[in-house]
């Protein structure tokens, strides 16, 4: 399900008139605005703000100061962009060489929104070596682990769960913006995450109210402690993606 075939979307983050340019017509499923970014963000700038008399059960996971992050398969750039206006620190944006155009098109349409410019990456989840590459260039393992609407073709299950393991930190977060597309790659995916991390879904009433479709969800996780103690993090021979 697309959100909207409208070419143009708007998004207000904050005080913020975000708007992302779609081309519905590509070959490239990266270049359309889905609908699990919108739900993602909607939900961390619901629970960003601190209200003494409205009790916050997200605020120690959405303390963005000094946070950085990386989003997975980033398309558009929606969550990207959200979580820079919401305030973190330093966000990454990845996807492939095919996207890169559609991202960057879309940093420069919302840079008079942004409290700094947003670095991109080409990354390629099955690329081992890029990977590694972001994580040294970048300050090491990230706090938090973006991906919206990223599981859709059973082939690229494996890689994706390895890549959100490899880069996020041990005691970072992966906040997932989740739609059932393929029967047989959400059974995977849930498969090979039951393995790596633990995973608390979302209440959807917790969502933002104009944001709460019935199909989109929201989901947690986190590394569970591997052998030793450790968790997978720079230790690759506990991950069982490998084995």
């Amino acid at each position: 399900m697309r959100f909207t075939e409208s070419p143009v979307i708007n998004l207000q983050v904050l005080d913020k008139p975000l708007s992302f340019q779609q081309d519905n017509n590509s070959l490239h499923v990266g270049t359309s605005v889905w609908p699990c970014s919108l739900v993602l963000v909607k939900f961390l700038e619901r629970w960003s703000s601190q209200n003494p008399q409205n009790p916050n059960p997200y605020s120690h996971l959405l303390s963005f100061s000094g946070k950085r992050a990386v989003d997975l398969g980033a398309g558009c750039g929606v969550a990207g962009i959200g979580l820079s206006v919401l305030g973190l620190h330093h966000t990454l944006l990845t996807d492939i060489a095919a996207v890169m155009p559609a991202l960057k098109r879309n940093l420069k349409r919302n840079k008079p929104h942004l409290p700094k410019p947003l670095k991109t990456a080409q990354l390629y989840w099955n690329n081992k070596a890029q990977i590694e590459d972001v994580v040294r260039k970048n300050g090491g393992f990230f706090d938090f682990v973006v991906a919206a609407d990223v599981v859709y073709i059973e082939d690229s299950v494996r890689s994706l769960v390895e890549a959100m393991a490899m880069l996020v930190g041990d005691d970072g977060v992966v906040l997932l913006g989740y739609q059932l597309r393929c029967p047989s790659a959400d059974r995977l995916f849930w498969e090979v995450c039951e393995g790596v991390f633990s995973v608390e879904k979302v209440p959807k009433g917790d969502l933002h109210p104009d944001y709460a479709f019935e199909e989109a969800d929201v989901f947690v996780m986190r590394k569970k402690v591997m052998r030793g103690g450790s968790t997978s993090s720079g230790d690759e021979t506990d991950s069982p993606l490998l084995k």
